[in-house]
């Protein structure tokens, strides 16, 4: 008969009748995921990254027989590891901890950057979501095919604003190699990744801080009226120079009204019709107008009449509404389907 033992390092080992079989690491997780099959196993499949698939994928391919008494004793040192820990708590501090006990320092790092990095699920995303007068000052000292690699590889308008900033000559040459480019072998893809990932967003914190204002801006921007309000006079009295940049930089939904007719008939595309009716009880009578203007006839006598029936509204559910057209706005924005500008004769301002 088998009889179940512990290896040092967590490992379990199962005896046989001739021999001990040691399961441990991605052979673990491979058994798991095994026993569960596709149908209960693929949630856990999904919530794994590239690496951790191929391990347990190279695992599982190697794991040849696995007796019942080898998976009742590896579901029941599962549990128990479980149970014995009560509740568990996921977090970036724990995961950490955990990763600094079984890995190098500067591979923690590098995974915890990964982590708590730029927005975007894998590092093309990240880049293309990098200011693009940091990625152009960090490519223009690459080959010009390394940089035509990235560029292939990010968004498509990200890499035509980045391909704007770069010296002509220099651009002119990247434009060439990716006209003639082929397909990439895996390994250098991964080689090019994997210098990014060490060399520019490892180090991104320290080269792309935002100017203090703008990020002042957008704090402002997430404020109800009256705590906007508040503060903005608070600082008026300490830092009027500051205060009056801020406002200068804040895009807020009086700003709208500045949108032209293509920009604001997007906008009306893309915003629920109760959100509006509630953000324009709450809006000026010429930013009213202003829409009511760039509406048909009957669609804007039915959004009046929505907005009548609505009754009185608190002022809470007004800034609501009228922060989510504001962010609907920069998002159209940010996607190039609209422009947006504070005033007239001033420079556009992209988001």
């Amino acid at each position: 008969m088998s009889v179940p033992a512990k290896s040092h390092g967590g490992a379990l080992k199962v005896s046989t009748t001739e021999a001990y079989r040691e399961l441990a690491g991605a052979e673990r997780a491979a058994v798991l995921l095994l026993a569960l099959g596709e149908e209960h196993g693929r949630k856990i499949w999904e919530q794994l990254d590239e690496l951790e698939v191929r391990q347990v994928s190279l695992a599982m391919s190697k794991l040849g027989p696995v007796n019942p008494e080898m998976l009742e004793n590896l579901f029941v040192d599962f549990v128990t590891r479980l149970s014995a820990r009560g509740s568990l708590n996921g977090n970036h501090d724990t995961t950490e901890r955990i990763l600094a006990s079984v890995l190098p320092a500067d591979r923690v790092n590098a995974i915890m950057e990964e982590i708590r990095g730029p927005a975007g699920r894998n590092m093309w995303e990240k880049l293309s979501n990098v200011q693009e007068n940091v990625l152009a000052n960090y490519l223009k000292n690459e080959y010009p095919q390394t940089v035509a690699l990235v560029l292939s590889k990010i968004r498509a308008d990200h890499a035509g604003r980045v391909l704007a900033i770069l010296p002509e000559e220099f651009a002119l040459e990247v434009v060439n190699r990716m006209l003639r480019m082929e397909s990439v072998q895996k390994e250098i893809l991964e080689k090019v990744e994997q210098t990014l990932r060490i060399e520019f967003m490892s180090n991104l914190s320290t080269t792309s801080r935002r100017d203090a204002h703008e990020l002042m801006a957008d704090i402002f921007n997430s404020f109800d009226r009256q705590t906007e309000a508040r503060f903005l006079t608070a600082l008026e009295e300490e830092n009027r120079e500051s205060a009056e940049k801020i406002k200068s930089l804040m895009f807020t939904f009086e700003d709208l009204g500045k949108l032209d007719a293509g920009g604001i008939q997007t906008l009306l595309r893309n915003v629920d019709k109760d959100k509006l009716a509630v953000a324009l009880k709450g809006a000026s009578e010429p930013l009213r107008d202003f829409f009511f203007q760039n509406m048909s006839s009957r669609a804007a006598n039915m959004l009046k009449e929505d907005m009548e029936a609505l009754g009185p509204v608190r002022l809470r559910d007004v800034d609501e509404a009228q922060a989510i057209m504001v962010n609907v706005t920069k998002d159209l924005a940010a996607k190039g389907e609209i422009v947006v500008s504070k005033s007239k004769g001033e420079d556009e301002l992209v988001y």
